[in-house]
């Protein structure tokens, strides 16, 4: 009986540290976004599109943070997200920005799902390269589609209505800023719901032995393309959002470099943590807008010493190193 208390207080005592910890994380991310809008009220857009990538980059780290699948051409569902929302608009007058977002999830679950069927069939190099060539696939295909896609000119003319019919999407990017964050805030609480599910469990467990996942009678490709699929869902939420913000979509949302972009900010801010994905967006974003202005001559130059300082003195990532430091710290106080 003493036991089976034991065992109940230890399970409370986790599920109040992990609920302290999302708080905690919340309330970083309300602090930042508080300051980011009163540091640049002239430049919400940069704010608006780091919210964007930051979608994005969550959803990278679902299938190569915590399910080891090896990608480089995520954006095929960041701009699946983006297209879908982008056509319902332009193509179809349906203009609600709730509307939209649920073309966006439906459309990047849908990409994830294709996606995820394919690479999965491979593992390790093939993966890379069976993703850049979906990558390809699915950015000539948007420029071929030009009578849906604006193909290289863009999609034009997406006018999304005001938000409740109350908060219209104004020159200054307000509106759109504030809507981006609570997206982003309602994504980030289940996402950790998610990772901390068994379904979450079971995906990091397959990462480490998918051998003894398959012994145990579970299907671990199965998993990891549900994985693919809710990756997919949350990275239409920010192609969605790009669309809806912009008022426009192009083919560099389908683009090698966005995708590629999106892992470098994985890989600064640390795999297989979401505070790591958002970490590395905000820090890879603000110094890349920083660096180009100050120098844009030499801007990348900089941007890869950046890089290489932080995979050889940080391998964890910036927060993924912190993190461990301070968990090293705790153990030796108590």
């Amino acid at each position: 009986m003493a036991l089976v208390m034991n065992d109940e207080n230890q399970r409370l005592q986790h599920r109040r540290g992990f609920i302290r910890r999302d708080l905690a994380g919340i309330a970083v991310i309300l602090v930042i976004a508080a300051i980011g809008y009163f540091a640049f009220p002239d430049n919400l857009a940069l704010l608006t599109r780091m919210i964007t990538i930051a979608l994005l980059v969550l959803s990278l780290d679902l299938v190569t943070g915590y399910c080891g699948v090896a990608t480089l051409g995520h954006a095929a569902l960041f701009g699946s997200g983006a297209y879908a929302a982008g056509i319902l608009s332009a193509h179809y007058g349906i203009n609600d920005p709730l509307l939209m977002m649920l073309a966006g999830i439906t459309g990047g679950a849908l990409a994830g799902l294709l996606c995820g069927a394919i690479i999965l069939r491979a593992h390790g190099l093939p993966q890379l390269v069976l993703s850049i060539a979906l990558i390809n696939l699915f950015h000539e295909f948007a420029n071929k589609a030009s009578s849906w896609t604006g193909g290289s000119d863009g999609l034009s003319g997406i006018a999304p209505d005001p938000v409740f019919g109350l908060f219209e999407f104004d020159l200054y990017g307000h509106t759109a800023f504030f809507f981006g964050m609570a997206l982003l805030l309602i994504v980030f609480v289940l996402l950790r719901v998610l990772v901390r599910s068994p379904f979450g469990m079971l995906c990091r467990a397959i990462k480490q032995d998918p051998l003894r996942i398959r012994a145990m009678g579970a299907s671990p490709k199965a998993a990891l393309i549900r994985m693919y699929a809710i990756s997919g869902a949350v990275a239409g939420v920010g192609g969605a959002l790009n669309a809806i913000s912009t008022q426009v979509v192009g083919l560099d949302s389908l683009s090698f470099t966005q995708s590629a972009e999106a892992l470098v900010m994985l890989v600064l801010g640390g795999t297989g943590s979401l505070f790591g994905a958002l970490s590395g967006t905000v820090i890879f974003m603000l110094f890349e807008d920083y660096v180009s202005a100050a120098n844009p001559f030499h801007w990348l130059t900089m941007v890869g010493a950046l890089l290489i300082a932080v995979v050889l003195f940080a391998p964890k990532g910036l927060y993924g190193t912190a993190a461990a430091f301070v968990g090293r710290r705790r153990e030796q106080r108590s």
